[in-house]
């Protein structure tokens, strides 16, 4: 996408996000629920990291140097099927 995702865009792709905190020695991880962020912010809410990385804070310590990673769906689709079938 040419502007980035929005929580809706992730969701149709089946995307997973994490947070996870880069404060020493916590690096507390946790994949965000897309669902309830789209709720809360709108479907066309921008979701690129930049967008509302200040915005999170981690659960566990309570600190604020949060990164996000996206990891897309990789399971297989039609697993052992023959194409067109």
């Amino acid at each position: 996408m040419a502007k980035g995702w929005t929580f809706q865009s992730l969701i149709d792709e089946q995307m997973a996000v994490t947070a996870h905190c880069q404060t020493a020695p916590c690096h507390h991880r946790q994949v965000l629920d897309l669902v309830k962020l789209r709720d809360r912010f709108g479907p066309d809410a921008p979701a690129m990291e930049w967008d509302f990385k200040s915005k999170l804070k981690c659960s566990r310590c309570g600190g604020n140097k949060v990164g996000l990673i996206y990891t897309p769906d990789t399971s297989p689709t039609g697993y052992g099927k023959a194409k067109g079938g």
